[in-house]
């Protein structure tokens, strides 16, 4: 099966560092440099569409603008480029959010994407009334996503739980196509939920070995379900025409970061109730004093921007066939969809773009380019 790309947008902001509003809470010395207006958004995206990426996943939380507006107002910026609209089930009506998608669909033409976050962070999740613990978060996401899926059979649908009760949910009209749905989580509250309704799987970027093993649990809960799941994961990229010109960048990224600004992701980043994010933050136990080479875990796999980002915490870092490699590594394990990221967000798409995807070109990996549509 040919590779999907995607890339990320920066609605937190966007910079020449790893230290973002986003994860830190507030500003911890050189943060986002670049607003996250819609005119700068923009530009991410056509760079996105004009590299072939496929989508763009849009962030949820407190520290970003929220992704399903953002996203729908960069529609008539774009032509095809797809949107992956990250949302928390606990926060919005399964009916509403069928409607929403149903909507989106209609007025882009088919260029939704949906990306469920249960949450793994209490305090956050509080904030916006949400006080579930994290296994009934997952309970809550599973009842979540039968209605969903219920409310788009285009039937009336009724669905008494313990988290939720709808009576005859229903919608204008169905959503043409029914958007993917991409859906992550590590625990063992998460794997189930996965297995049942993902359309795509999505871990964080760990080694291969517990990438493997992630796949092969999701998919023995697949079949057992009788479904079939796709696995996609989540990276930063750092690629050049060298591998030192890269780990040069690198060492720069680290370079910019303090003590107490590690310190203070850190802190936060311990007390998330999620297992992914514990995960992310084992690799690296916080080390940022024995030099960039110290955070490689796995060749070309670095793990410094966990130091004080929370989800995602590893980057590739190579050179442009370097990266190529590991991509085609993943993709032997089983993972089809690389959802991809850089700092700043701009440049590094077409880091990636010009140098890497050609290289996955060459190899058989990409499906043929499509020419731009006229005045694209």
């Amino acid at each position: 099966m040919s590779l999907h790309l995607h890339w990320f947008l920066p609605t937190s902001g966007d910079g020449r560092t790893i230290v973002e509003r986003f994860h830190a809470n507030r500003s911890l010395g050189p943060a986002a440099a670049r607003d996250a207006d819609i005119d700068y958004l923009a530009l991410v995206a056509r760079a996105a569409e004009r590299l072939e990426f496929e989508g763009v996943l849009t962030p949820t939380g407190t520290w970003c603008e929220d992704a399903w507006l953002t996203t729908a107002a960069l529609i008539r910026e774009t032509t095809r480029l797809k949107f992956l609209v990250a949302f928390r089930p606990g926060v919005i009506s399964p009916t509403l959010a069928a409607q929403m998608a149903g909507t989106y669909q209609r007025i882009s033409g088919g260029r939704l994407l949906l990306n469920i976050v249960t949450g793994g962070d209490a305090v956050e999740q509080r904030r916006f009334g949400d006080w579930h613990d994290h296994d009934a978060r997952y309970a809550r996401t599973d009842e979540f996503l039968a209605i969903l899926r219920g409310v788009w059979s285009g039937q009336p649908f009724t669905h008494h739980g313990e988290h939720l009760r709808v009576e005859g949910a229903t919608m204008l009209a169905p959503p043409d196509p029914v958007p993917a749905v991409y859906f992550g989580g590590s625990s063992a509250a998460a794997l189930p939920v996965a297995a049942s309704h993902a359309d795509v799987y999505l871990t964080w970027g760990e080694p291969p070995d517990q990438v493997a093993a992630k796949i092969a649990a999701v998919r023995e809960l697949a079949e057992r379900a009788g479904r079939e799941v796709r696995f996609g994961i989540r990276l930063h990229t750092l690629s050049r025409d060298t591998s030192a010109q890269a780990w040069a960048q690198a060492q720069n990224l680290l370079d910019s970061l303090d003590e107490e600004q590690v310190r203070n992701a850190q802190r936060q980043l311990a007390a998330s109730e999620s297992v992914g994010q514990q995960r992310m933050v084992a690799l690296h136990n916080g080390n940022a004093s024995a030099g960039v080479r110290a955070l490689e875990i796995y060749p070309n796999l670095w793990a410094g921007v966990g130091l004080v980002r929370g989800g995602a915490g590893t980057a590739l870092v190579g050179s442009h066939t370097e990266v190529a490699d590991r991509i085609e590594e993943y993709h032997a394990l089983g993972i089809d969809e690389f959802i991809l990221s850089g700092y700043p967000h701009l440049e590094e798409a077409y880091w990636f773009g010009e140098g890497v995807r050609p290289e996955l070109a060459r190899r058989g990996l990409l499906a043929p380019r499509l020419p731009l549509p006229l005045g694209g």
